[in-house]
């Protein structure tokens, strides 16, 4: 079985996979971080090397990151661009991954609905928080500005477009979720062959 856990940006879904793995022993791809690993690799290099030109990738071997956002933020028909190249890699990347493993899994990332992942997925949970604790915590993390966090969390999914996709609905506003989705879990292990 697999988990899909998503939500919009500080909505804390990094903290409930962890939560996850750390009550479960239930291991997580994590999206965000496997896609940024790709982008450096052979696998990608080639085609986004075709797409952002010979400055991809700067002299240490890293992906130019401004370069990339001054590309992806420049016009939505760039952003899919992108997406198209890496979101299919990623995909095939967790299902090798998944390969390796017996039992449950997870997968995080905000983007897994938009990204077409759901036919990886057999089980949805969807993270949401209070606006003004998502600014806080980009803040803490990132050193974001609310204007800067208000403008990434306008390009992403409603939180209504995911909960209506969602199986489960975690509401992280700092408060212990974990009895809920205890019993959550305990339920889907429930329905799960012996073996597994």
């Amino acid at each position: 079985m697999t988990i899909g856990i998503t939500g919009g940006i500080g909505s804390g879904k990094s903290y409930v996979a962890r939560w996850l793995t750390r009550q479960y022993q239930i291991p997580v791809y994590d999206c965000d971080r496997e896609a940024k690993r790709l982008m450096t690799s052979d696998v990608l290099r080639p085609a986004l090397i075709d797409l952002l030109g010979p400055d991809a990738y700067l002299p240490d071997g890293q992906l130019n990151k401004p370069l990339l956002a001054d590309y992806v933020f420049r016009d939505a028909a760039h952003q899919a661009a992108i997406n198209a190249i890496v979101h299919p890699e990623v995909k095939n990347d967790f299902r090798r991954w998944t390969d390796a493993r017996e039992g449950v899994v997870a997968i995080e990332s905000a983007i897994l609905l938009e990204a077409g992942f759901t036919d990886v997925v057999d089980v949805l949970i969807a993270v949401e928080a209070p606006l003004d604790l998502r600014l806080q915590r980009v803040a803490q993390r990132d050193g974001a500005t609310p204007a800067q966090t208000s403008a990434r969390i306008r390009r992403q999914l409603e939180d209504e477009a995911r909960r209506a996709a969602a199986d489960y609905v975690i509401i992280n506003d700092g408060r212990d979720f974990g009895p809920q989705l205890r019993i959550f879990i305990d339920g889907l292990f429930a329905h799960l062959p012996q073996n597994v």
